[in-house]
């Protein structure tokens, strides 16, 4: 009855770290989700195309742990600022992610037929409207897949807001385990919280896809 309780009281503990961990990833992909659309149409206009492209490079080539030290660490010094871990995180997060994104929609709006931007032309529909409710529509439902993986990768690199504190389901295993000397059950029962929301997502997604899929039909 001991171990037991004991086990429950571990999840418990551990899983109070669960509200930063989703923090971080739903600000992440808000984040990401708005600079990787706004990317990925204006280097498909070709504005700041090099710009975007060498952003993207940068992102996608260099650690993220390294990103979340800069952001937290060494530019809140440079510009005299001082943010919290959270804040820091959801900015490494989502400008880390937003590179994957654009690439993402990138590959999704070339792949949409340019005969779609012609007749929208010429019908005189504005290039806003273009976009919002012709071109990207058919872009989410062709890369989703691809967002759900995004999004799933995302999750599991926020356990790297443990290297600089953030109390999140890491973090929280990460203290139990040094508290009764065992990384063993805390590490696991941090995996299966981990586990847990891939399949939710996984799952949630697959719902998505055929909800799109029905209505495109």
């Amino acid at each position: 009855m001991g171990i037991a309780v004991k086990f429950i009281d571990a999840c418990f503990f551990i899983g109070s770290g669960l509200s930063v961990t989703f923090f971080l990833l739903l600000g992440g992909l808000v984040i990401g989700l708005t600079l990787g659309i706004i990317l990925a149409v204006l280097r498909y206009k070709n504005i700041g195309r090099q710009l975007i492209a060498r952003y993207i490079s940068i992102l996608r080539g260099t650690p993220m742990l390294l990103q979340l030290s800069l952001i937290y660490f060494a530019i809140p010094t440079l510009l005299g600022l001082q943010l919290s871990v959270l804040t820091a995180g959801i900015f490494a997060f989502g400008l880390n992610s937003s590179a994957y994104m654009a690439e993402i929609f990138r590959a999704g709006i070339e792949s949409t037929p340019q005969g779609q931007f012609e007749a929208a032309k010429v019908l005189g529909i504005s290039s806003l409207h273009t976009w919002k409710d012709i071109i990207l529509p058919q872009v989410f439902r062709a890369i989703f897949p691809a967002l759900t993986g995004e999004v799933i990768a995302l999750l599991k690199e926020t356990a790297l807001i443990a290297t600089i504190g953030g109390a999140d389901l890491m973090r929280k295993s990460q203290v139990l385990a040094a508290e009764y000397f065992t990384y063993f059950t805390p590490l696991c029962i941090a995996g299966l919280y981990y586990y847990a929301i891939v399949l939710f997502v996984e799952n949630l997604s697959r719902k998505l896809e055929r909800r799109l899929d029905r209505a495109h039909h």
